[in-house]
């Protein structure tokens, strides 16, 4: 069941991908640029617990909460721990699910 899951979560998140990297924001967006601008120093590092990209057990457990979960927690923050919009203050709703996207392809 679990493996289920990671498969149809997996499937979600391409699908997902596929929408953004067709969307006209994202022809010019590079989700990997903004996370190393604004997401590296805690998810490239470990601060403040934050889970590290490439860290496949600590993803695939946030992602069995889903995507669209991951991102609201992204644009909302979390605990008071995970800033709002994780510090990306100019970053729209589409393009901060972008970096989710980028950070859990790079942690696959």
């Amino acid at each position: 069941m679990r493996k289920l899951k990671s498969i149809c979560s997996v499937f979600s998140v391409m699908v997902t991908f596929s929408w953004t990297a067709f969307g006209a924001e994202s022809d010019s967006y590079d989700a990997g640029q903004a996370y190393q601008t604004t997401c590296f120093a805690c998810h490239g590092t470990g601060q403040a617990h934050a889970p590290l990209v490439g860290d496949i057990i600590e993803w695939e457990i946030r992602l069995d909460k889903g995507i669209d979960t991951l991102v609201q927690n992204t644009i909302n923050g979390l605990n008071g721990i995970m800033p709002a919009r994780g510090l990306c203050t100019d970053c729209s709703n589409d393009q901060l699910r972008a970096i989710v996207e980028y950070m859990l392809e790079q942690s696959k």
